[in-house]
């Protein structure tokens, strides 16, 4: 069986950085995305890039609709890379709905099941058809692209801080009942990431409080790879284990933010 990583949601952002982390290490990467055009696209510019490094893009979706998680579509997957001799020995669970534009008592309850369903029990449906692989191969190892707001809330977004809260809960329980087969699982919880988004909205990533990190700066997407690679290649006797990668966000009680930078905000002057 040939090796490979599998990481989700790797057109853009971050899941970018993951697979041109892994390439650039020379693994062979499995990376999806929900659109077969931009999945298509992502895989051109990966080869031209790695050439010497074998990158195949999958197009999959998580979800049949709110209430239903597409277990077919795995199924699938899991069938294409068994036809293909490919083992799984790592899978990075990167994909995730953001829960954007969820307001309690205001949006209906399949938008809250939408992104519970997206973020918990599809991510539980790749993990149960990995590790069953994973058991027959003699082990290998489970990455989760969580957050730190499965510690700290934020506003207007219920679902997503559940579905992270959740994630933990599950990469714990599954830590503990997959370690004897060998199959290690852990996650990497990023604060604020230098993404797209902060072209697209510059005046509110000026001002936002997260970015006020005890460091002084943001992740970019590279930091977030360099901890799901350790985690992948580095820890081998880790298991069941949360890295933190928000500059220091976590452990401040609020962000300080630089006296004239508050003055502006507020419309002060000296």
């Amino acid at each position: 069986m040939k090796q490979y990583t599998l990481v989700t949601g790797a057109c853009i952002n971050t899941g970018v950085a993951i697979v041109e982390k892994f390439a650039a290490e020379g693994r062979s990467v499995i990376f999806t995305g929900r659109s077969p055009e931009k999945v298509a696209t992502a895989q051109a510019r990966y080869r031209e890039k790695y050439p010497d490094v074998d990158i195949l893009g999958y197009a999959i979706d998580s979800l049949l609709d709110e209430r239903t998680v597409d277990e077919a579509s795995v199924e699938k997957l899991f069938a294409w890379l068994d036809s293909q001799e490919i083992f799984i020995e790592t899978l990075v669970l990167n994909a995730a709905d953001q829960g954007l534009g969820i307001t309690a008592l205001e949006n209906p309850l399949t938008d809250f099941m939408k992104v519970l369903n997206t973020n918990v029990v599809w991510n539980y449906c790749l993990c149960e058809h990995a590790v069953r692989r994973m058991k027959e191969q003699g082990g290998g190892n489970i990455v989760f692209v969580n957050s730190n707001t499965a510690y700290r809330a934020i506003p207007d977004r219920i679902a997503y801080v559940a579905s992270k809260g959740g994630q933990l809960g599950m990469m714990r329980g599954m830590a503990l009942d997959f370690g004897k087969y060998n199959v290690r699982v852990n996650a990497v919880l990023p604060g604020m990431i230098r993404t797209d988004r902060w072209e697209k909205n510059p005046d509110f990533y000026a001002t936002v409080p997260s970015r006020y990190t005890p460091i002084g700066d943001v992740a970019d997407g590279a930091d977030i790879a360099d901890a799901v690679w350790y985690f992948a290649a580095c820890a081998r006797n880790t298991t069941g284990a949360e890295l933190v990668v928000d500059g220091g966000n976590t452990i401040q009680l609020y962000p300080i933010i630089p006296k004239d930078e508050s003055l502006e905000r507020t419309g002060g002057s000296t």
